[in-house]
């Protein structure tokens, strides 16, 4: 696969995005999985660059952190982030930002780039819950309990956001949503 330097770069740079918005990190007293801006990255990167690069961006991310570099949540970084017991959600983000740009790309109405979004939503919680309970050894039920029941609304409002703002960017660049 081929890619332009301008790809390339743009990748780099939406990475780079995931990572400072992962930084936004507030842990929460009922639950092992803190809060943090990486969903609404995630979707804004699909939307605005569409399935491929948004996936490859999230790819990128991804790698750094398991090298080490301190770009997930909470500066965290390196493999352990990645098996651990949120790695899960982690790696659902190439997935995730997949799904996003596919239904931005592929629709131009905003019920079915909401649909992408949703979609992308129980990818990244189906993805993270069962590492969780495989890591943590609990049940589906009370994975679903601690790592996603917390955050539905609050991930409704990130992905609503990405969508008001995704749009909008996307209109301006016309890289990844298609247009009317």
């Amino acid at each position: 696969m081929k890619m332009s330097t301008k790809e390339l770069i743009i990748c780099g740079l939406f990475a780079s995005i995931t990572s400072i918005l992962a930084q936004i990190s507030i842990p929460l007293p009922f639950t092992t999985v803190p809060l943090t801006m990486q969903v609404f990255a995630v979707a804004l990167c699909g939307l605005i660059l569409g399935p491929k690069l948004g996936f490859i961006s999230q790819v990128i991310y991804i790698l750094i952190g398991a090298i080490g570099m301190p770009v997930f949540a909470q500066m965290s970084g390196g493999i352990s982030s990645i098996i651990g017991r949120t790695g899960g959600f982690i790696l659902s983000f190439p997935i995730v930002a997949l799904v996003v740009g596919y239904f931005s790309k592929k629709y131009s109405s905003l019920p079915m780039i909401v649909v992408g979004m949703i979609l992308g939503l129980i990818t990244s919680y189906t993805i993270g819950t069962l590492q969780f309970t495989l890591i943590m050894k609990v049940s589906f039920i009370e994975g679903l309990t601690l790592c996603v029941i917390p955050f539905v609304l609050v991930d409704l409002m990130k992905i609503g956001l990405a969508t008001i703002i995704g749009v909008s960017v996307s209109k301006r660049v016309g890289m990844g949503m298609k247009t009317c």
